[in-house]
């Protein structure tokens, strides 16, 4: 069958992550999230850590501290979003594959065979899964889901000029919480093999 790509954005705490996983499992094709950080790491010649917690954070220390007197923190984001572009190109181009966050839809606008999903969650079943699934306590919860979802939205908005508002540029929006994990990883890869085997 010809390539395709299925790109996963998600809210915090929606599962989004562990969708994507399971629908990796269920359609055979390779998964990718922490990889791009690690490719991006390598062609950057940065530490993992510092791009895994820079790359959606403008207000970056490490970066002030280590370009103070010429990069801005900002072209530095940028070179970030640049290079993991890259990456995302290159992986579609090699095979199919399931990509999460980073703009990955917005990157392969022109791709031909490119399915854009976005998965959340009411606020209220995202605290439920940092409490039980992530483990976390609530309070660390609740402000996780404020300062990840603020920084997501300020991501998308810099690096998708043309998205209006939440909802420009996907094709499938589905919330997790409705059908659970598995039955929304089921429902998604069905999804994603009828446009593709049925074109």
């Amino acid at each position: 069958m010809e390539k395709y790509v299925v790109t996963i954005s998600r809210q915090f705490a929606s599962l989004g992550r562990t969708i994507a996983q399971i629908m990796s499992e269920n359609l055979q094709i390779i998964f990718y999230d922490r990889d791009i950080v690690e490719a991006t790491a390598r062609r950057m010649g940065q530490p993992v850590s510092v791009i895994s917690n820079e790359e959606e954070n403008a207000q970056s220390v490490f970066f002030r501290r280590q370009y103070p007197l010429g990069m801005e923190v900002a072209n530095m984001q940028d070179e970030i979003f640049h290079v993991q572009s890259n990456i995302i190109r290159d992986l579609a181009d090699k095979e199919s594959c399931i990509l999460v966050g980073r703009c990955a839809g917005n990157v392969l606008k022109d791709h031909s065979r490119c399915l854009n999903i976005y998965v959340y969650a009411p606020v209220e079943a995202r605290l439920r899964n940092c409490i039980e699934v992530l483990k976390m306590d609530p309070k660390t919860a609740r402000k996780m889901i404020r300062t990840v979802d603020k920084a997501r939205e300020n991501y998308r908005y810099r690096y998708c000029p043309e998205a209006r508002n939440a909802y420009d540029g996907y094709d499938i929006m589905i919330d997790s919480s409705k059908y659970g994990v598995d039955k929304t990883a089921e429902i998604l890869t069905d999804m994603t093999r009828n446009i593709f085997t049925h074109e």
